[in-house]
């Protein structure tokens, strides 16, 4: 099993000096971090090589995630943007190892004592892959979707080798997906052939134990080492391993271990259970193709934070203003002069310049003014917890006690934790249009100006922003177009 979980302090997070890209890239994980993980002292690494030999790994010592960026594939990581929660779907698989380390560092707050069975304690760690997964899904049911998406990475990392038909791979393979399925992140048709194939294994008995002892792991605190290693030492025992001793990797894939070695002396339930399993795919052959239907099925589904609302009917006047505006700003490269819906007149450009030194001053002192109006509040949101981190109220503090006193449940939150966010900045538009009758005609030059400071302004602000410029007469012409900064100031006439 790879090692999600590192708590050995002399293993130090990765150190080698990171490619610009990556580096902001990691810089942008950590700043989401507390969000997913419910701390805010953890640092996150993403680059190539990252993770210990793991796809992503936590250590607990540094308050460190790393992720190892080979699985970012082709993507450039100068272009993401982990702030926005649409672009997470260009990397979901990534941001799923991101959130499986995220719940380690939240709900995995026990460390295996030192004088714990070895093979208490692997079984310990194995259970521990879905007890989080199901304890972060309490908290943010919308990371299901990421964790799906990781599955594969994370499942097939997490088997010592291709898993044979042994009893120890059967139950190995069955708390890595038949126990995620009862955590919720997977569906019951996606590991419904792979659970016939592990009873045949293990047997429904056997099986219907594993599942016991998962199930109430899933219910443990995130601080009882105690309540896990007996798990792992009862999980031991039901597959038949010592818990002194660690188990070694599994057989060669596809390798069965004799069923009458276990059963009858004359071989009866062996001959019968090999009946059973003919023409059935061998354990690794049924891991992965379970592995691929959950890719299959995560990749259709909608990721959090994308638009699935549904389309507006269709509104006649938008079609009319959408097909005015590709009829004036037109892209083809025709040029103004072809532009507009034409009737009578001129509404004739007057030619073009090049901007005065205070036309560009006054474009940059408008793009700063714009990136400041830009910068909104902190949203401040405050929740209560039965337990810290947090602030202690004296109040609540009182209230469980004096509940406990009177033989009830407490059900008093004495911690309080304050949760502040900048919310977005609403994007800015800014049109511009300016008659062309005889009376304008003092006005021009300076709307021209201020056609060519706005274009500047709002394509070179931090605040996303557009503007446009059109004069209309007898004719509708461009004068700036939305999303392009112009090199020359365009001036027209007023003579319609």
């Amino acid at each position: 099993m790879s090692a999600h979980l590192i708590p050995d302090p002399a293993v130090t997070p990765c150190g080698d000096p990171l490619a610009p890209g990556w580096l902001a890239l990691s810089a942008a994980m950590t700043e989401e971090a507390p969000f997913v993980a419910d701390r805010d002292d953890l640092v996150v690494t993403i680059a190539p090589g990252a993770g210990h030999g793991s796809p992503a790994c936590f250590l607990p010592p540094h308050a460190a995630i790393e992720v190892d960026g080979a699985h970012f594939g082709a993507l450039d990581p100068g272009t993401a943007d982990p702030a926005d929660p649409a672009d997470r779907a260009r990397y979901a698989a990534v941001w799923g190892l991101f959130t499986h380390e995220c719940a380690h560092a939240r709900h995995t707050r026990w460390s295996p004592p030192p004088e714990a069975p070895a093979g208490a304690v692997a079984a310990a760690l194995l259970l521990e892959e879905s007890r989080i997964e199901a304890a972060q899904l309490r908290r943010r049911p919308d990371d299901r979707h990421w964790l799906r998406a990781s599955a594969r990475k994370l499942i097939l990392d997490d088997l010592p080798t291709d898993p044979g038909m042994t009893a120890r791979g059967a139950a190995d393979t069955a708390g890595l997906l038949l126990a995620r399925h009862d955590a919720g992140i997977l569906e019951d048709t996606e590991v419904r052939h792979l659970c016939t194939v592990i009873t045949g294994v293990l047997g429904a008995d056997t099986l219907a134990t594993l599942r016991g002892i998962w199930r109430q792991a899933h219910t443990v605190a995130d601080d009882d080492a105690a309540a896990m290693i007996e798990l792992g030492r009862r999980w031991c025992a039901t597959v038949g391993l010592d818990p002194d001793e660690t188990p070694a990797d599994t057989g060669e894939p596809g390798h069965a271990e004799s069923p009458s070695d276990s059963t009858s002396p004359d071989g009866t339930a062996g001959r019968a259970e090999a009946a059973m399993l003919a023409g059935t795919a061998t354990l690794a052959e049924a891991v992965r193709a379970t592995v691929d239907n959950i890719d299959r099925h995560a990749a259709t589904e909608p990721a959090p934070g994308s638009d699935t609302r549904p389309r507006r009917p269709a509104d006649p006047a938008a079609d009319d203003a959408r097909r005015a505006a590709e009829d004036v700003f037109d892209s083809t490269g025709a040029g103004p002069g072809r532009s507009g819906h034409s009737r009578t007149g001129r509404t004739a450009l007057a030619g073009r310049r090049a901007p005065t030194p205070g036309e560009r001053r006054a474009a940059r002192r408008l793009a700063r003014a714009l990136t400041t109006a830009g910068v909104t509040d902190r949203h401040t949101t405050r929740t209560t917890s039965p337990l810290p981190p947090g602030r202690l109220r004296m109040r609540g503090a009182l209230a469980a006690d004096a509940q406990r006193a009177a033989g009830q449940i407490p059900t008093a939150e004495p911690f309080t934790r304050t949760h502040r966010r900048l919310a977005p900045a609403p994007p800015l538009r800014v049109g511009i249009a300016c008659d062309v009758s005889g009376s304008m005609r003092r006005f021009a030059r300076a709307t021209a100006s201020a056609a060519w400071i706005m274009a500047h302004a709002t394509r070179h602000t931090l605040t996303p922003a557009e503007s446009a410029t059109v004069i209309f007469g007898d004719h509708v012409r461009p004068i700036t177009r939305p999303g392009t900064a112009p090199g020359h100031v365009t001036e027209f006439d007023c003579d319609d």
